[in-house]
């Protein structure tokens, strides 16, 4: 795994994250100011691991910038993915809660760097913090009902329906402070999000496209119709 290499002093980016996140912008400043001070980035180059699953969680984790896909791996080898993580996204607080190993593994799809605040500081904002609480809740809630969702389209759905619902997930407002109409994803990036091939992943976007739901752009995809997207159920495959 990476190796964790801690900044003396947070940059720029980073503190624009915390100021932009729902529960960053809910902390007092004397809060806020310490947060700073505690978390740190990490660099992980494309395909190498932010978390592993069945390592011990002793961070929250943020999205600085790049791409991030969750997934779980059976024993004979074959993986599963359970949603995509894009820039502003935060994931780990139910293992931090449980003080469990991590269920799942998390991979960079592209060179990311992540947010990584310490446990330590997370218990303090949970033990002090009534905004903080509230913000967990409302982001659990959100977690619970994705992943319900996803049984959902996984189970039932087309593969054009998949692809719509996946790109739905990044303009979850629960999720992400800030969704904005164009998406930063390769064809490849949304294949491997949706678990099919990139050729796959390109004819659905193209069936997205002709529904006027959204935009396929040269190098990502602009969403017209959110709402289209998550209400998309294609014809069965």
């Amino acid at each position: 795994m990476t190796e964790v290499v801690a900044r003396p002093m947070a940059s720029a980016s980073l503190i624009e994250l915390l100021k932009k996140s729902l529960w960053g912008r809910a902390l007092t400043p004397a809060e806020f100011d310490r947060v700073s001070c505690e978390v740190f980035e990490r660099q992980v180059p494309s395909g190498g691991f932010v978390a592993r699953m069945g390592q011990p969680v002793d961070h929250w984790i943020g999205l600085i910038e790049g791409l991030l896909k969750m997934s779980v791996t059976s024993p004979d080898g074959k993986v599963s993915t359970l949603t995509g993580i894009g820039v502003g996204g935060w994931f780990g607080e139910g293992s931090l809660l449980k003080r469990e190993p991590r269920r799942y593994d998390v991979v960079a799809l592209r060179p990311s760097r992540v947010a990584m605040v310490p446990h330590t500081t997370f218990e303090r904002l949970r033990a002090t913090s009534l905004p903080f609480n509230h913000y967990l809740h409302h982001l659990m809630n959100a977690r619970l009902s994705l992943f319900i969702g996803m049984l959902e389209y996984d189970r039932l759905l087309s593969t054009d329906a998949r692809v719509a619902r996946c790109l739905s997930t990044l303009f979850n407002t629960d999720l992400y402070p800030e969704p904005r109409a164009y998406v930063d994803l390769r064809q490849n990036e949304i294949g491997l999000l949706c678990g099919m091939s990139r050729q796959r992943a390109n004819v659905a976007l193209r069936t997205l496209q002709s529904c006027g739901l959204v935009k396929v752009e040269p190098r990502g995809v602009t969403v017209l119709d959110v709402d289209g997207l998550r209400n998309f159920a294609g014809v069965a495959d």
